[in-house]
């Protein structure tokens, strides 16, 4: 991987973490305020209420507010209980990607940053981040319809290596290895049945969900 047309490997240990940030599948939030955990080293371009606004954290915002004392403070100096224990899968996601947002590096790496939320939330998300990212580069391991269809260049990796790279759309219409990944269809073209998903509402099998998000992609191009 090059950063800046130097092999990432050749940099020095602590100018590639400041360059690259990687926002794991299962991000840990510490116990703390809202306005701690946003308070990470950044360059101070992206300020934390368009970062929550791109993730889609307003539901998150009214719950912090709901437990405030009175109910009715400050969502950003209400405490969040120990690895985000009182909150949703998904909610916890999206206050992850909210905070690797404000830290703003040259490159963010997230994997399946939108697998704990359903499709409509996953739709805006993608848009947010693309959205704020404007300039940057952001790299996403997914194989979710509608974060791809967003994506300026994406690529089917197996065993290791690429072996088919374009738009999600040029993929989808040519190469039949990307759209069973993206469809998780078979090769007769039957849905694989999906094992129960995690999300903030009662989850859809991966079949189901998938057809719903090319169907949403279809709609608006």
């Amino acid at each position: 991987m090059l950063l800046g047309g130097v092999a990432l490997d050749e940099l020095p240990l602590g100018s590639a973490r400041a360059a690259v940030l990687v926002q794991d599948k299962d991000p840990v939030l510490l116990s703390g305020t809202l306005r701690e955990l946003l308070d990470v080293p950044s360059p101070g371009t992206v300020a934390a209420e368009d970062a929550l606004a791109a993730a889609q954290c307003a539901d998150v915002l009214d719950a912090l507010a709901q437990a405030s004392a009175g109910g009715d403070g400050d969502p950003m100096g209400t405490r969040i209980t120990e690895r985000g224990r009182s909150l949703s899968g998904g909610q916890r996601q999206r206050l992850a990607l909210a905070r690797s947002l404000v830290a703003d590096p040259e490159a963010l790496v997230l994997d399946e940053p939108t697998s704990a939320v359903d499709s409509h939330t996953e739709a805006r998300v993608a848009a947010g981040v693309k959205r704020l990212r404007q300039g940057r580069t952001t790299v996403a391991f997914s194989s979710s319809p509608l974060l791809l269809d967003l994506a300026d260049r994406v690529a089917l990796v197996r065993d290791g290596r690429v072996v088919a790279a374009g738009t999600h759309r040029d993929l989808l219409r040519d190469e039949p290895r990307y759209r069973a990944v993206v469809t998780r269809e078979t090769d007769d073209g039957t849905a694989i049945p999906a094992a129960p998903d995690a999300r903030d509402r009662p989850a859809p099998t991966d079949a189901s969900r998938s057809a719903e998000a090319i169907k949403e992609v279809e709609e608006r191009a």
